[in-house]
């Protein structure tokens, strides 16, 4: 099975894992997915995230939050950008995700970056994904 979106999987993985209260989850590795995934447990929405070398690509493992009561942290990701469907944003147009407590991941020509950190560096780039 070829995935021809691996940004778009991670995401419904994290979002199928979290849905049935699973406490990690595992995916193949990329340094864009651990760019991703950093940005996410900075913002406080996952618990933490190691990489695990497995002689291939490696194994992204990805432990997952909970609010006291059993809720997932997570209550969305969105990918925005696709393969097939670039969505760009220059730095004036930066979009806000849910009034600023959701963030937008963003790849620039500065690295992955979220939201804030693009608007402070004045950079726009490919919206890769909202997380909120």
């Amino acid at each position: 099975m070829s995935v021809t979106d691996p940004i778009a999987d991670m995401l419904t993985v994290i979002r199928n894992a979290q849905h049935v209260r699973k406490e990690k989850v595992d995916f193949p590795a990329s340094k864009i997915k651990e760019s991703i995934i950093k940005l996410i447990k900075e913002q406080g929405f996952i618990v933490n995230y190691r990489r695990i070398e497995d002689g291939k690509q490696g194994v992204l493992r990805v432990y997952l939050r909970y609010a006291k009561n059993k809720e997932g942290v997570i209550s969305g990701l969105k990918r925005v950008s696709t393969p097939g469907r670039r969505i760009y944003a220059e730095r004036d147009s930066i979009p806000h995700v849910y009034g600023g407590t959701g963030m937008a991941i963003l790849s620039t020509p500065k690295g992955i970056l979220n939201d804030g950190q693009a608007r402070r560096q004045g950079v726009g780039g490919e919206v890769l994904c909202y997380v909120w």
